[in-house]
């Protein structure tokens, strides 16, 4: 009697099965992270992008508000400059989420959809509600950007730029 030794065992069989799932879980693995970096990214390049072009807003009423200028003076310029030219929405009272442990509201202002056309951000998607908020500070001319959804607890450009990953 004669055995046919064509073809595969079962055991190669399962061998190979199982080396096939230990090489697709790392791969989902690594492919996950990835994307989690990906999205990280992608969060810090567009509040980069939002802080480079709202820092030519700050110098811009910087200029306008002149050296010492009174109350009055720097709420007309940051309104003809942030709300008008920029096409930034003010905060209102208790609209800031304190999360982002902002104390003094009156510099802060919402991105609009408007104000995205304007900059050349509108390839900038926003999902989940997401927002994001401009704090501007003319005495030291900087501006700080914050995001409503954030990455991992952190809201500002700031502490996203900490994170070490």
């Amino acid at each position: 009697m004669e055995y046919k030794t064509e073809g595969i065992t079962l055991i190669s069989l399962v061998i190979t099965i199982i080396v096939l799932m230990i090489l697709a879980g790392i791969g989902i693995y690594g492919s996950t992270d990835m994307i989690k970096r990906a999205k990280l990214e992608e969060l810090k390049t567009n509040m980069l992008f939002m802080q480079a072009k709202a820092r030519e807003y700050v110098e811009d009423a910087t200029f306008k508000m002149g050296i010492n200028p009174d109350e009055e003076k720097k709420r007309n310029v940051r309104n003809a400059v942030y709300s008008e030219e920029a096409k930034l929405r003010k905060t209102a009272d208790g609209e800031i989420p304190s999360s982002f442990g902002i104390t003094d509201a009156t510099t802060c202002y919402w991105l609009t959809t408007e104000a995205q056309k304007a900059w050349g951000l509108e390839k900038i998607k926003l999902e989940n509600n997401e927002k994001y908020l401009i704090q501007f500070d003319e005495a030291n001319m900087t501006v700080e950007i914050y995001n409503t959804i954030g990455y991992h607890g952190n809201y500002s450009l700031t502490a996203i730029n900490q994170i070490n990953e």
